[in-house]
């Protein structure tokens, strides 16, 4: 009996712990350290409603956006609740026909040359909201023709929407394809 009500007593304790306190002060150093990141980056237009997270991939097909990594999310597109990969290898014949389907279309919309991974493969979480800026460059001329913009001026927003490395060692350039977007979007309604 004295093992069991011991037991029973630190099973309580380290409950109030690590499912109580702990969470608790970690939830509330990151509102105060870093409010933005630890709400969830939410983006919000004009009106002050969301429009999705800086964090989280967006599906976009119109050929006047610029097109994310594809999810692995399937069934869901882009759905950060059934996050995760496909898991499928490069001899899986279904994932080869995906990735050629992929790059037809990519073709087909006007992108000339090699086709950058990024916009072929999904991530491994499938919900990647940034491609390399190589893969955003590749669809910049379609951009550009069907908004009735110059090549240079879709090419400078997408510069100034071009993120370095952190720390200028982690990590790659990336561009984060909701942010560009709306960018896009606010140029034109100017």
């Amino acid at each position: 009996m004295k093992d069991i009500r011991s037991a029973l007593v630190m099973f309580i304790l380290f409950t109030i712990i690590c499912g109580g306190i702990y969470p608790s002060v970690v939830t509330g150093i990151a509102n105060a350290v870093f409010p933005k990141q630890a709400q969830g980056s939410f983006i919000t237009g004009k009106d002050h409603r969301v429009i999705g997270s800086s964090l989280i991939g967006q599906p976009f097909s119109d050929a006047k956006y610029f097109w994310p990594r594809p999810s692995a999310t399937v069934d869901f597109g882009y759905n950060s609740m059934a996050s995760g990969g496909s898991n499928s290898g490069p001899t899986n014949p279904e994932y080869l026909k995906t990735v050629a389907e992929r790059v037809k279309t990519l073709h087909d919309a006007g992108a000339g040359g090699s086709i950058p991974t990024a916009l072929v493969q999904a991530s491994g979480s499938g919900l990647d909201p940034d491609i390399s800026p190589e893969a955003a460059r590749i669809q910049v001329a379609r951009v550009a023709k069907v908004r009735g913009m110059t090549v240079e001026q879709v090419e400078k927003i997408l510069a100034a929407h071009t993120k370095e490395r952190q720390l200028g060692f982690l990590g790659e350039p990336r561009v984060n394809v909701l942010e560009l977007n709306l960018a896009l979007d606010n140029r034109e309604n100017l």
